[in-house]
């Protein structure tokens, strides 16, 4: 079959590669027919086209869209919701836990510490765990409909949820990348007051104002932390998602530059600039929530996080528990009854703010 395969860094190539085949039982190989990309290879969906003997939800034929996460669904963690956390998926364990403390789930389409499983930027792909996994995808809907629910719309989902929103709310959400999108979106489901968005792309910050009904900021043209303060009365927005993650941009700052030096003389890391405009800028005792993925160290303004009483969620999303609520929710903004609302209305239109979500994503 034809894949992208990774040769080194910059260099990717579309090359022809073993077809995968069933290697355990609980194996299921599917034909990709529509997939995307993440910070790393994992959005796929397709057909099923050959299963383990252990695979019972499954059968030939069925269409299917896949989590990023591969997880066992029977250990303490799977057991108690934390898919992304799964105990078993990971062959690699030990590699991840010395560099972690702990293993996490593997991943499709990432690196040899998660797993070293194929991605989805191919013909076919091999799942394990197919009980487990894969959501079987309604008739009505088509490809592009279904397939962020394989990572970004779960995940910025719960980048919205996990931020604790609260009925009148001021949410900031740095970046207007595809998971950004689908968390500007979601975080109206929670009933904010508003939702402001921060990017410096101006297609994206189009995209939130357009579709996600969110004030803008482009941080290449205003101080952020002065421009939030401007608009919360001095106080601070009081729940900050960082959609970014480790590879932030800053528009010429000082710490982007000492950031950029860190990287090039120093060990691996990240950079977090977002991570410490958040702090800064969040209101004191708000909660920040972090989807967007690290891997690296990162140096941050702990003592101001600590002395300004601020909740930290982040993680992987434990993609099992949102796929199925989300197809539904999909599902139901597809009715012909769905028509779009604005202003004083639009937390009570989860239906068409999911709509717009999906054709957004379909755009990236």
């Amino acid at each position: 079959m034809r894949a992208v395969t990774w040769h080194g860094t910059g260099d990717m190539r579309v090359d022809t590669v073993p077809d995968p085949k069933i290697q355990n039982p609980h194996d299921a190989v599917i034909e990709i027919t529509t997939t995307a990309i993440c910070g790393t290879d994992h959005e796929p969906m397709g057909e099923v086209v050959e299963t383990g003997s252990e695979v019972t939800d499954l059968e030939q034929g069925d269409r299917v869209v896949v989590p990023f996460t591969i997880c066992c669904g029977s250990c303490w963690f799977c057991d108690h919701d934390l898919y992304s956390l799964c105990d078993t998926s990971n062959p690699n364990a030990e590699m991840a836990a010395e560099q972690m403390g702990h293993s996490p789930a593997a991943l499709f389409g990432c690196s040899h510490m998660l797993g070293g499983f194929a991605g989805g930027q191919a013909e076919y792909l091999r799942v394990p765990y197919a009980n487990v996994g894969p959501v079987k995808v309604p008739d009505a809907l088509d490809d592009e409909q279904a397939l962020f629910l394989s990572d970004i719309f779960p995940t910025g989902y719960r980048g919205a949820e996990q931020a604790g929103i609260e009925p009148g709310d001021t949410v900031a959400v740095w970046g207007c990348g595809p998971v950004g999108q689908f968390a500007i979106q979601s975080a109206w489901m929670f009933d904010p007051e508003r939702v402001i968005a921060i990017d410096r792309v101006p297609e994206r910050l189009r995209m939130a104002e357009e579709h996600g009904d969110a004030e803008t900021l482009n941080f290449e043209d205003v101080n952020v932390y002065e421009q939030l303060q401007d608009m919360t009365n001095g106080r601070g927005p009081d729940r900050c998602i960082d959609a970014v993650g480790a590879e932030a941009h800053a528009a010429g700052t000082a710490q982007a530059t000492l950031e950029k030096a860190k990287q090039a003389t120093g060990p691996p890391s990240d950079r977090p600039h977002v991570l410490t405009e958040i702090i800064q800028c969040c209101r004191k005792g708000g909660t920040v929530s972090v989807p967007g993925v690290y891997a690296g160290n990162l140096n941050l303004p702990f003592g101001a996080a600590m002395n300004k009483s601020l909740t930290f969620k982040m993680g992987q999303t434990h993609m099992q528990h949102h796929m199925r609520p989300l197809l539904q929710k999909v599902q139901e903004s597809t009715k012909p009854s769905a028509t779009r609302t604005t202003g004083a209305s639009r937390s009570s239109s989860s239906r068409n703010q999911i709509s717009d979500a999906v054709s957004v994503g379909a755009r990236f």
